[in-house]
């Protein structure tokens, strides 16, 4: 009796393993990104940058509050865009060209850029 018991058993568990798996299938989970026409449509005035297919804006003062610290040049801007939302990486609308963009060792989701000795920061601009 104990033994069929303890096979019973078994066997539920083995079909509660299968019937609640997902067959294999790998879930992602996908962050949509913001594009510049987005951001500048809801803040006109913003100070954006793009990197690697991400738009970047400062002025956020939360972010403004944190204590940050560079890490690695990651890149420069390269062309300024004021006239349109056409952004390309390394394409800022503020910032002027040869301004250096650095990682943060304390976020990933945080840039920094060092503008004529002074330090900004900016936050990556993602839908979750």
């Amino acid at each position: 009796m104990v033994q069929r018991l303890f096979f019973v058993l078994i066997a539920l568990t083995l079909f509660t393993f299968t019937g609640c798996s997902n067959g294999g299938e790998t879930t992602k989970v996908s962050i949509d990104r913001i594009n510049a026409e987005e951001v500048l449509s809801l803040d006109p005035d913003a100070d954006i940058f793009q990197y690697e297919g991400v738009i970047y804006k400062a002025n956020i003062d939360w972010v403004d509050e944190l204590s940050l610290s560079k890490d690695v040049q990651i890149g420069e801007i390269k062309t300024k865009n004021d006239t349109n939302t056409n952004f390309k990486d390394e394409m800022a609308n503020k910032l002027p060209v040869g301004a250096k963009i650095f990682s943060a060792k304390e976020r990933g989701d945080i840039l920094i850029v060092e503008v004529e000795g002074e330090i900004l920061k900016y936050l990556a601009i993602v839908e979750g």
